[in-house]
């Protein structure tokens, strides 16, 4: 599996710090530095065999569509694809306009991840997109007109802008778009953003956890009788659906980030990240250096990761996987921290799989932090 971060941003929105850069030649600087990582790279993944490949991160669709398949060919020079590869691209709903869209359509490129937020214009300016409503739907049927049915879109609920009418009124219009993969995450409030700075003037009204809760299980119920699978916190499919890319992370399998701020993982006890400065990176990258660093995951990290992203998912975590990888005091610390949980319903044992029953899914995060090795 590997993840392309592209570090070019056409906005700062209110829930993010990315800055915009994208003359003609720090764009081909950057390409030329992203290629040579995957050549001083190509070793480090085990299978050469790839499932998914991933264009992430700022906004990907700011790159042409030749420039986009230049980095899939340099990818493959070096790595085999599997008959039924995952190649995903983010993009903004502004970005997909009829050339774009044909330029993708004639690439290898066939899952599309948009960035839609909302179907709402005053959800929309409050997060400070660059597109609007009209847009957004636009966007996703373009898509299809030019053979992309694979789409997932991003959908954010508990707006201060919003209520759970207009929420119910954004489901029923994903629903009318035929959308067969939806990531949604409550709105939150990040350090040094707009949405911040305007909530702490008192111009608007910080989110309800109470008001959030309520639209996560409104979501969860709606999608589940139209016919999607909740398969971790934030995601919904259809059948056939999954994001490949996520549920490999999901399931710690190793993966290779390539580009300013990616992060890589060997799948047992490594990972490493590049530097987010990209002129340093490009920098290094000339000088045939990589620029990254790295960490050794102690037990209790590992533990501890294990926990929290298996109980974010339908599969859970795997008890059996557990009792081979830990010791006996990981082990007997488990055994206490969940038997109270069993007990209260909170957790449930099925087929050797630690799980969080769905109607709790919300407070995971809490709940898998309660059995965390500190």
């Amino acid at each position: 599996m590997i993840y392309i971060h592209i570090p070019f941003c056409k906005q700062k929105c209110s829930y993010c710090n990315f800055h915009f850069s994208t003359s003609l030649n720090f764009k081909d600087e950057m390409i030329a530095a992203m290629k040579k990582e995957i050549f001083l790279r190509k070793d480090e993944l085990r299978n050469k065999n790839v499932q998914s490949l991933y264009f992430g991160g700022g906004t990907p669709s700011i790159l042409s569509a030749d420039e986009i398949k230049s980095l899939i060919d340099e990818v493959l020079k070096y790595f085999s694809f599997n008959n039924d590869i995952e190649i995903t691209l983010e993009a903004n709903p502004d970005d997909l306009d009829k050339s774009f869209l044909k330029g993708l359509s004639n690439s290898p490129i066939n899952r599309l991840s948009i960035g839609t937020q909302s179907f709402f214009e005053q959800d929309l300016k409050l997060m400070n997109r660059a597109h609007t409503a009209n847009e957004a739907e636009d966007s996703i049927k373009r898509s299809q007109d030019f053979g992309f049915e694979n789409l997932s879109i991003d959908l954010i609920y508990g707006s201060p802008t919003s209520n759970l009418e207009i929420w119910k009124q954004n489901l029923n219009k994903a629903i009318a778009l035929e959308v067969p993969h939806i990531s949604s995450y409550a709105l939150t409030v990040e350090p040094k953003t707009a949405l911040e700075n305007w909530i702490s003037k008192g111009k608007i009204k910080s989110p309800k956890e109470e008001e959030q809760n309520k639209e996560f299980y409104y979501l969860s119920d709606f999608l589940k009788d139209k016919g999607f699978e909740h398969y971790e916190v934030s995601n919904f499919a259809k059948t056939g659906f999954y994001s490949k890319h996520n549920s490999a992370y999901w399931k710690y399998k190793e993966y290779l980030g390539i580009g300013p701020s990616a992060h890589s993982y060997n799948g047992f006890d490594k990972r490493s990240w590049n530097i987010a400065n990209n002129q340093q990176y490009i920098k290094k990258l000339n000088s045939n250096l990589l620029a990254k660093e790295e960490e050794i995951l102690s037990l209790e990290d590992q533990f501890n990761e294990m926990i929290m992203i298996g109980l974010r998912t339908i599969w859970g975590v795997d008890l059996e996987s557990l009792k081979e990888k830990f010791n006996d005091g990981f082990l007997e610390h488990f055994q206490t921290e969940i038997k109270l949980k069993l007990e209260e319903g909170i957790l449930v044992i099925e087929n050797h799989h630690l799980k969080i029953p769905e109607r709790h899914w919300f407070m995971a995060d809490g709940i898998a932090s309660d059995l965390f090795i500190v």
